[in-house]
């Protein structure tokens, strides 16, 4: 805890000469543990790498203190050896509990738990003047602030600590698939499981128009002795959505940490993708297991970026209200032909807030009041540039008609006056940036912006264009970062019966 004090007072002190120059900064989340401002390009960079530590668990009130920058596997493997579990957990093992604060991060079981943000009890925060602040949801004189941050991409100050709620965990998730035929009947079969008090966590994948699964899962200690605990993690194992994909069994027991980060191998089924690209290695068992090091998540968003080719894939997270999903499918299928598909049903928040929300077009009666759908749309778009950013705008304009929102971590195109008209205006938080003294700092469209004429003509560099020169470059540049020893030594992966 004195590490984390002195972090934090000598992060107070940089910003409070930053405030007072009224120079603008950036997050440096890398690697280094200084805090001291780097100028680049007229922009200063506060480095809060150090800021990644659990600093306690207290199995009496059952919460955690957690810096920032810890990620979900280290914060599970903090938290079970007390028998105790984040009730939301990103299903990235390499999210981080800042991101999930500062960004959206809607899982499986924020149907029943909300957002990430919905779990955190206080926050410990550097205002835009140096100032050291700690708040609530509730907090009758900070409560705007809680609820104006989350989401809000780090806009309004720094958080530099969280107090996370905690409950029981249990050893394995009781894991049940449910079949569906079409778009409409994955929809139902989602409204009616989110409906199911014995569930814990929900969510769907629609593998066309006519091939639908729904996971749902129970936390559980208690397992039949002829059942064999079913793992993901280990190289062999079968990615969690082709195991889904043609699951004839329709109940089986998953240890919870694998339930957790089922998705990582494969990036729920992004890494199928890097097989489409590097056209000369064959899609099989044998060479995911054999090129596993680079097939979880960490590696393949490093080497996405490294690569040049996230300018050409479409990654969009969009909530839908239940009653228009099935027409935004219809409409990714006829534009994009990207499949599978994401649906994860969440806890509608209503406005203001930076958080998706839903509302319902003319003519449709909404049937959910409280819940909407999460779609990840994530596949290969146009190769053009120009092309590329077309396609986002209409998906964008798709949205929008149908009453849904865009997560904000993604390829955002909208202009100024029609991004703040989606989220009730800006007065609210104009009015939240002047009384915390944030408005020196990029406001939420700044961070989140991408100009459609600068991407549109934007050309990647000649290397990263040779089909698989660029692909080689990104994953050199993810072996740079040997995150690959991060999976390799996680605690969490199932060990066998104890």
């Amino acid at each position: 805890m004195d590490k984390h004090l002195k972090t934090l007072h000598s992060l107070s002190k940089t910003l409070t000469t930053l405030h007072q120059t009224r120079t603008p900064y950036r997050i440096n989340h890398g690697s280094t543990n200084s805090t001291r401002p780097r100028p680049s390009s007229g922009t200063a960079t506060v480095d809060i790498s150090s800021l990644n530590n659990v600093l306690s668990v207290n199995k009496a009130t059952k919460t955690a203190l957690v810096e920032p920058n810890v990620p979900m596997d280290k914060l599970v493997e903090a938290t079970l050896p007390h028998g105790l579990i984040p009730p939301v957990v990103m299903e990235f093992p390499g999210i981080t509990a800042g991101g999930g604060f500062a960004g959206t991060a809607g899982e499986s079981s924020s149907f029943k738990h909300g957002f990430f943000d919905d779990t955190v009890r206080q926050v410990e925060m550097v205002l835009g003047d140096g100032k050291i602040v700690r708040f609530g949801p509730d907090d009758e004189e900070k409560g705007d602030l809680f609820r104006g941050a989350a989401g809000a991409v780090g806009t309004l100050g720094v958080t530099t600590c969280l107090e996370i709620r905690l409950m029981d965990a249990k050893k394995y998730v009781k894991t049940r698939y449910h079949r569906a035929r079409s778009v409409a009947e994955a929809v139902e079969v989602i409204r009616r499981e989110v409906r199911n008090d014995d569930n814990d966590y929900v969510d769907g994948i629609l593998f066309s128009r006519d091939h639908g699964v729904v996971v749902t899962g129970e936390l559980t200690d208690v397992k039949p002795r002829a059942a064999e605990p079913r793992t993901f993690s280990r190289a062999w194992d079968q990615w969690f959505y082709l195991h889904a994909q043609n699951q004839q069994q329709s109940e089986e027991y998953i240890p919870l940490a694998e339930y957790l980060f089922r998705y990582d191998r494969g990036g729920f089924w992004v890494g199928a993708a890097a097989f489409e690209y590097f056209k000369f290695v064959p899609f099989t068992r044998f060479f995911r297991w054999f090129l596993d090091d680079f097939l979880h998540t960490r590696m393949m968003y490093r080497a996405l970026h490294g690569s040049g080719e996230s300018a050409r894939f479409v990654v969009q997270d969009v909530a839908m209200p239940f009653e228009t999903t099935e027409a935004f499918v219809d409409y990714t299928a006829e534009s994009l032909n990207i499949w599978p598909l994401w649906l994860c049903p969440l806890r509608r928040r209503a406005p203001p807030t930076f958080h998706p929300f839903t509302t319902v077009p003319e003519g449709v009666v909404r049937e959910e009041e409280d819940m909407m759908l999460n779609v990840g749309v994530w596949g290969w778009g146009p190769d053009e540039p120009a092309r590329f950013v077309e396609k986002n705008r209409e998906l964008e304009a798709k949205v929008r008609e149908l009453g849904g929102m865009k997560w904000l971590y993604a390829h955002t195109y909208y202009a100024q006056d029609e991004f703040w008209d989606m989220y009730s205006g800006r007065g609210w938080y104009d009015e939240l940036r002047e009384k915390y003294n944030a408005g020196h700092l990029p406001s939420v469209w700044d961070k989140v912006h991408v100009d459609p004429e600068a991407a549109g003509n934007k050309k990647r560099h000649w290397l990263k264009r040779q089909v698989p020169l660029g692909g080689f470059y990104g994953i050199w540049k993810s072996i740079q970062s040997k995150d690959y020893f991060l999976h390799r030594n996680a605690a969490w992966k199932w060990k066998g019966e104890e």
